[in-house]
């Protein structure tokens, strides 16, 4: 019979350290292609936030809001009126939040053009966020665990966002709660299913609201409170 020979120590040790070469590679691979996605949604936020605030300047009125706004900007043919808050539907049953979008176009605050139209939201009325869902611009209450007594104008990202985007957002513009600061949950749908908040963040915790950061939700959502 033949000798039978194996691998020795050094070619195991070789293997080893090529297979941990391959599985940091893809760690590492998975956690830029992570951080990407997060400075992606950061700055669509800032983007947008930044937006409301020059039109909010130069026209001393707020998108969406703004009475005088076919008198002031090209091409817009509708109006806010002009009661300080953006809202889902105004007394006049104008869809403000809808309307913000065709405002900021028009004035050139933001890329692309969209127009207002009350059966929105559409592609044609509604930015949408990097996941393909419409987001919103308006003045209530519904973010945190529910609807808060003391409504605020918050941008909703919309959801479909998994959960560790979404924390790692928070993380890094806030506190990291879910509950509390200036970005928190948002149940918002936009175009596609309202996010479930015992999949994204743990209301037992202490404090109450942290993320489920580590957990598998593919469909979580934020606000940014102004």
């Amino acid at each position: 019979m033949g000798k039978q020979q194996g691998f020795t120590l050094i070619e195991i040790a070789i293997v080893l350290v090529i297979i941990g070469l391959l599985l940091g590679g893809v760690l590492k691979g998975q956690e830029l292609i992570t951080s990407a996605r997060v400075r992606n949604l950061i700055s669509q936020q800032d983007g947008i936030k930044a937006a409301f605030f020059g039109f909010q300047d130069r026209y001393r009125a707020l998108p969406g809001d703004y009475a005088q706004a076919n008198t002031n900007i090209p091409n817009v043919t509708v109006n806010g009126d002009g009661n300080g808050r953006i809202e889902a539907t105004n007394s006049a049953g104008v869809h403000e939040d809808i309307l913000v979008w065709d405002h900021l176009s028009h004035a050139g605050f933001i890329n692309g053009t969209y127009v207002y139209d009350a059966a929105g939201p559409t592609d044609a009325t509604n930015p949408k966020n990097p996941y393909g869902i419409y987001m919103q611009l308006v003045y209530d209450g519904v973010y945190g665990a529910g609807t808060n007594s003391t409504p605020k104008h918050n941008l909703k990202t919309g959801g479909q966002i998994p959960v560790a985007i979404v924390a790692e957002v928070d993380r890094k513009i806030d506190d990291g709660n879910a509950l509390q600061g200036a970005f928190q949950f948002s149940v918002y749908a936009g175009n596609g299913t309202a996010p479930v908040a015992a999949d994204c963040y743990d209301a037992a915790s202490t404090p109450a609201g942290t993320w489920k950061a580590t957990g598998n939700a593919t469909n979580c959502g934020g606000a940014s409170l102004f």
